[in-house]
């Protein structure tokens, strides 16, 4: 128990602060709120403009010999609390966090199975992965093809034994890449090479150590879940870098599979665009418009819009493109006008009536038919092209009919619209 108080206590406080502060200021704070309550909406909403109707592997320390050469001196590890798993079992977070991670500090060949039974009195399930991966990273250390065959055999297969060997795995490719992969493929648990499950966690491992030499082994990886799911990790940790760190590897991805660019340059251009919205903005006009320039696009927009509508606004008013100005114009309407309508009402305004502007105005409508009617109705009128003019009028009215039967009436005989 004294063992326990000097050092357990200690990081069981230091291990709760750290917790409690990650609580409260982990919380996203980006995300705008929006007042779903439109009163009188119709009435501030302009019109249209138009003609048209409105590690723990060093276990020695070294001391310098008389004949001046380093000599090494075996350091023995702290003996376990003696009432380890009673706390493991009983006690409260704090204490229990503190308590085994002095036990995994104090973790070698003799001690093994005393921390294995601390972890193994905590509940099974997704609540104890973290403590499974402080276990897997410190065993993997000691002896990985050990650690590896205890989450194959004790795991539980649905919530914990991809996790535990994914993680063991990552520890024993820090360490030997080569061992670790070679493991990997002779007991892969998928009929085919490219499926092979346990594949991201050397890809993990090894980026850990050398993110470059991580992506060389990626490309190595056949057609298949493990390159995605490998490619998926890579995007995170290159979106930690530079904007044009990570455009840069993004961009290596062939037009060969299409599928997997457009998800892998998303995934990128969504993480960079939180702290580099000029940067992204060049990455989308330098691209070719295709499916992965309008995921990217997609999730620029959807951080502008967050932070600066109106910068996003002069932005796609802007694009040379003329296809890729069309669907930036009506994601940014569809985005835009869930927040501040009355705005993206003037903005549309400014651009004249045209054919390829229905399919924006289209959008439009359909943001805003549910809280104002009138107005839908109102914007529906100036689309240019007769069966869109038409389909958009119906799907109003529909609505309208639903809320304000008369009010939808009179509208109708107001401005000649066949029922």
């Amino acid at each position: 128990m004294n063992v326990f108080f000097k050092i357990g206590l200690p990081w069981a406080l230091s291990l709760g602060l750290v917790f409690y502060l990650g609580i409260h200021t982990g919380k996203d704070i980006s995300n705008s709120h929006f007042d779903e309550k439109y009163d009188g909406l119709s009435k501030n909403i302009p019109r249209p403009i138009s003609s048209a109707p409105a590690s723990n592997s060093n276990k020695s320390t070294s001391k310098q010999g008389q004949n001046g050469l380093a000599e090494t001196k075996k350091v023995t590890s702290p003996a376990l609390p003696p009432n380890l798993i009673r706390i493991m079992k009983g006690a409260g977070i704090l204490e229990r966090m503190g308590s085994y991670l002095d036990a995994l500090r104090s973790m070698d060949q003799t001690n093994i199975a005393d921390v294995v039974g601390a972890f193994e009195a905590l509940p099974a399930g997704y609540g104890r992965h973290l403590e499974m991966k402080l276990l897997m990273r410190s065993w993997s250390a000691i002896d990985p093809e050990a650690a590896l065959r205890y989450a194959q055999d004790n795991l539980d297969e649905k919530s914990e034994r991809r996790f535990g060997i994914s993680e063991a795995l990552a520890g024993w490719a820090t360490q030997d890449s080569d061992a670790a992969l070679a493991w990997a493929k002779a007991n892969n648990p998928a009929q085919s090479p490219k499926d092979n499950p346990y594949l991201i966690g050397i890809i993990k491992g090894v980026a850990e150590k050398d993110l470059h030499a991580a992506n060389l082994m990626l490309w190595d990886l056949p057609t298949g879940n493990a390159l995605w799911q490998s490619s998926t990790f890579l995007a995170q940790e290159y979106s930690k870098k530079s904007t044009a760190e990570a455009i840069e590897w993004a961009n290596q991805f062939p037009d060969s599979d299409p599928r997997l660019r457009e998800t892998i340059l998303g995934q990128v251009g969504a993480r960079i665009a939180r702290n580099d919205l000029t940067g992204t903005a060049q990455w989308v006009e330098s691209m070719p418009s295709d499916p992965a320039n309008q995921r990217v696009m997609d999730n620029l927009l959807t951080q502008w819009v967050s932070q600066s509508p109106e910068d996003a606004s002069s932005w796609v008013s802007d694009i040379n493109d003329q296809e890729k100005q069309s669907y930036a114009m009506k994601q940014l309407t569809s985005k835009w006008a869930l927040v501040d309508p009355v705005s993206t009402a003037k903005w549309l305004n400014s651009f004249p009536p045209s054919s390829s502007l229905d399919p924006v105005v289209g959008e439009f409508v359909n943001r805003i038919s549910g809280r104002d009617p009138e107005g839908a109705a109102g914007w529906a009128l100036s689309i240019v092209e007769p069966g869109a003019r038409k389909k958009a009028i119906k799907q109003v009215l529909q609505t309208w009919q639903q809320v304000d039967p008369d009010g939808s009436d009179a509208w109708q005989q107001e401005n000649q619209i066949d029922p």
